[in-house]
C-alpha cells in the first residue's frame, strides 16, 4: 500500500516555528511531524511514500537523506506554486497510477491514533472512491453526511448554512481529520486544473452520485498541530503518554 503526505504548506499559522524551516520539520517531543507521520504510516506496513514539498524543499531532502528516508522508498513532488490539496495530489497522480489499491493521504500537520488499518478496510468493503477520517467536534468547516455517512455538503460556521450538493433528509456535520483513503480510479475524474482543495473535488463527485464516505473516529486520539500552542499540548500528551510515541 502508499501513501502521500501533504507537506507543502507554508505553516504560517505556526510562525515563529516555522520562520526558518518547513512545517514538516517542526519538532514534538524531540521528533519532527515527518517524522512521526512516517513512522505511524510504517506501522500500517506502508513503505512506498511520496511527499509534496514548497518552501525549504532542499531543507527536507537533506533532512530525509540524513535519515536514510526512515528504511522506506521515499518520492518527492516539488511545487514551485503551492497546489493545495487537491492540486498537489493530482501532481502525484503517476505515483499512484499503476496500482489498483486506495492508498493513504495524510497531512503532516496532524497526529492521531487513527486505526489507518480498520479504515482502508472500511473503505474497500464499501467500495468507495474516497473515505475521510471525522470526528464529533468544533471547527471552522463543517461537512455534511447523510445517514448512509454519504458526503452531501458542507457548512461554514461564519455563516452557519448548509451548502448541500445532493438531497438529504438529516444531515450530521462533522469535522474532518486530514486523513483519506482513496482509490485511485479518482484521477480520471479530477477535471479540477492548477491549485484547488480536494474537498472541492469530493463535493463536486458526491453530486454526481459518486460514493465518498465519512468514517468515525470519535474513539481515537487527535490532534491539529498547526499552531503553536497546539505543539506544546501535543508534546504534554506524549509526555504523559496520551499518544504513545
Amino acid at each position: 500500500m502508499k501513501a502521500m503526505i501533504l507537506a507543502a504548506g507554508l505553516g504560517t499559522r505556526l510562525r515563529p516555528l516555522t520562520d526558518h524551516r518547513p512545517k514538516a520539520l517542526v519538532e514534538v517531543a524531540g521528533r519532527t511531524l515527518l517524522e512521526i507521520t512516517l513512522a505511524r504510516l510504517r506501522t500500517f506496513g506502508i513503505s512506498d511514500v511520496i511527499i509534496n514539498v514548497h518552501s525549504f524543499a532542499d531543507m527536507m531532502l537533506e533532512y530525509l537523506q540524513k535519515n536514510d528516508n526512515f528504511g522506506m522508498h521515499i518520492e518527492i513532488s516539488r511545487e514551485e506554486v503551492l497546489l493545495d490539496t487537491g492540486g498537489g495530489l493530482k501532481k502525484a497522480a503517476y505515483f499512484f497510477r499503476d496500482d489498483p489499491e486506495p492508498f493513504i493521504l495524510h497531512n503532516v500537520d496532524v497526529i492521531s491514533t487513527i486505526n489507518l488499518e480498520r479504515m482502508v478496510q472500511f473503505h474497500t468493503e464499501n467500495q468507495a472512491l474516497a473515505t475521510l477520517a471525522v470526528q464529533d467536534r468544533k471547527t471552522s468547516r463543517y461537512l455534511l453526511f447523510d445517514e448512509q455517512r454519504q458526503l452531501c455538503g458542507r457548512r461554514s460556521r461564519s455563516d452557519e448554512k448548509n451548502e448541500l450538493v445532493r438531497p438529504s433528509q438529516a444531515v450530521r456535520a462533522v469535522a474532518f481529520s486530514g486523513i483519506h483513503v482513496i482509490s485511485p480510479r479518482i484521477f480520471s475524474m479530477m477535471s479540477e486544473e492548477g491549485a484547488f482543495s480536494i474537498i472541492n473535488s469530493y463535493l463536486r463527485l458526491a453530486a454526481h452520485g459518486e460514493k465518498i464516505l465519512s468514517f468515525r473516529a470519535d474513539e481515537y486520539y487527535w490532534r491539529d498541530l498547526g499552531r503553536p500552542e497546539n505543539v506544546v499540548q501535543a508534546a504534554e500528551d506524549f509526555k504523559h503518554k496520551v499518544l504513545l510515541q
